[in-house]
Order: C-alpha cells, then sequence, then structure tokens
C-alpha cells in the first residue's frame, strides 16, 4: 500500500509539511518496491480556493492508500480522500523518514474527521 507524505523538500529526510492542501510536494512510498516517488503540488500553494480539494485529488492520482500529514487537513480534501478510501494520519514527526517509521510500527494518529485546519477526532492504532 502506498503512503503520501506532505513534506518540504525532495527526501525522505525532508520535514514533514504540516500543511496537507498547501504542501510544496507528496512524497510517495511504495514498501512493496521500496522506492519513493515526488508528486509536485506547487500550483496550490497561493490557489485562491480548493487547494485541499486539488491536492487530495493529487494524492489519488499517486496510487497511495494512506496519506500522512502534520495534522491540518481541511474537511473538504478529507472528504474527497475518504470518499475514495484513503485514510488520514497525522504526526509531529520531524521528517518524513521518522513519520514512515511511526507509520509502519503503528504509531501514528488516524484522522477520523477534520473541521476547518483543525483536527476532530484521532484514535492511535
Amino acid at each position: 500500500m502506498k503512503i503520501a507524505f506532505s513534506a518540504k523538500g525532495t527526501t525522505p529526510e525532508s520535514p514533514l509539511d504540516a500543511r496537507f492542501g498547501r504542501t510544496a510536494r507528496f512524497l510517495v512510498f511504495d514498501p512493496e518496491m521500496e522506492t519513493w516517488g515526488t508528486v509536485e503540488n506547487t500550483q496550490n500553494l497561493n490557489a485562491a480556493q480548493g487547494a485541499g480539494i486539488q491536492s487530495a485529488q493529487n494524492v489519488i492520482r499517486s496510487g497511495a492508500k494512506a496519506v500522512v500529514t502534520g495534522g491540518h487537513c481541511g474537511p473538504k480534501a478529507f472528504d474527497v480522500l475518504r470518499a475514495a478510501d484513503i485514510e488520514v494520519f497525522a504526526s509531529d514527526a520531524p521528517s518524513v523518514a521518522e513519520a514512515l517509521r511511526l507509520f509502519q510500527t503503528g504509531k501514528l494518529e488516524r484522522i477520523d474527521a477534520a473541521v476547518g485546519a483543525h483536527v476532530a477526532t484521532q484514535h492511535r492504532l
């Protein structure tokens, strides 16, 4: 199952981005192939509206079935991700690599609902 991470850089050592909709890119990890890919999201950095929905569509196109972000996933983006059966996880990890490690060990919080830019409900796996 591919996992997308909102990222401030282009390598797994890059900081995890707290923003979902306005992240510059998503790093996508494929555990079966043990490879990383990049999905550019810069078109949404300064979007007047719809950045979250367009970012969610970028994640869907990447083939990811889970997304890890710093915790700010708006309600419209969240709804698009959930409609596509993509689980959303929050993390305060300092890097994408650390967020991946936490994901793989079941230590991330799954977001069950979003309200604005704040997480409404979280469950630890």
